[in-house]
Order: C-alpha cells, then structure tokens, then sequence
C-alpha cells in the first residue's frame, strides 16, 4: 500500500476499505499504547468516534487522523483505568467481599442470567444489602429489584432444578 493509499479523500474509498487497509498498524499502535488485553477495544471506540466526527467525510489525511484518534482513545482509557484502580484502592479491606467458591452448576446457571439480574443476586445475597440499599446502589426503582431478584430466582430454580 502507498502512503497516498489511505492518505487521499477519495469519495470512491469506502469508510470499511480504509479501515481494513489500516487496521494491522492500528492494532499495533493500540497494542503498544495500552497492552494487548485492551488493544482491540481502544481500536473500536476510536473508530466509533472518528466515524461519528462531522469532520471525517473532510479528512485528507485518514491515516494520521486514525492513529491521532488511537492515541487519543489511549490517553481516556489509561487516565479511566488509573482512577478506577485508585477508586478501588480507597475501599476499606472490611468492605471487599469476594464471590463464595459456587459449585460449576450454580456458576454456570448465575452467568446465564442477564447482567441486572445477576448484579442484583450478588448485592443481595452476597453484600446482604436490602432491597432499597440495592435499589440505590444500582440507581435503579426498589420494585425493579423485586422483579429481577424474582426473576432470577425463577431462572435459577428452572436451570438448576433441571
């Protein structure tokens, strides 16, 4: 591929033409900025973004825009890791709790069930928080807690009872 290649506004080159002719060096800028594990998700929000920009379709230059775009994605996704680590770093060891060693079957019905849902089970059984405490920690209506915790529940009986 020449440099022009990806470089020209050519209303001919399609938006996934660019991305496929781009997205091996993408990838491994995303890789060296923030690690193989959260390469591919930099990648994609970075390509999300820039195709939502206004200024895309005036671009002439998709190659510098797309790795300006990567680096930046990069930056957010450090600076949100590190003040989620420092976050968690500030709980108090008491109030860590960490899932019970669950039998294979019960792990696998728990991880069937929807994401609500399980964070519901898990505030409620494993924090041992009421229905309003969970309500409020999931910003959520203490009769939707009612209703995925029953849910849940008859999910559960239904899988595990099986």
């Amino acid at each position: 591929m020449t440099t022009n290649e990806a470089n020209v506004a050519d209303p001919e080159i399609s938006d996934a033409d660019i991305y496929q002719r781009l997205a091996p060096e993408l990838i491994r800028m995303a890789t060296a900025l923030v690690g193989r594990a959260d390469a591919a998700d930099v990648l994609s929000g970075a390509v999300v973004r820039v195709l939502a920009s206004p200024k895309w379709p005036g671009v002439v230059n998709h190659r510098a825009y797309l790795y300006r775009a990567v680096c930046n994605e990069a930056n957010t996704w450090l600076r949100r890791s590190a003040a989620r680590r420092a976050g968690e770093a500030r709980v108090p060891v008491e109030d860590r709790w960490e899932l019970p060693n669950l039998r294979p079957d019960v792990r696998r019905a728990v991880a069937r069930l929807s994401v609500r849902q399980r964070a519901v089970v898990v505030l409620t059984y494993w924090a041992d928080l009421a229905p309003a405490a969970v309500a409020e920690q999931l910003g959520i209506s203490e009769g939707s807690v009612r209703r995925h915790l029953a849910r849940a529940r008859s999910s559960l009986r239904r899988v595990l009872d099986a």
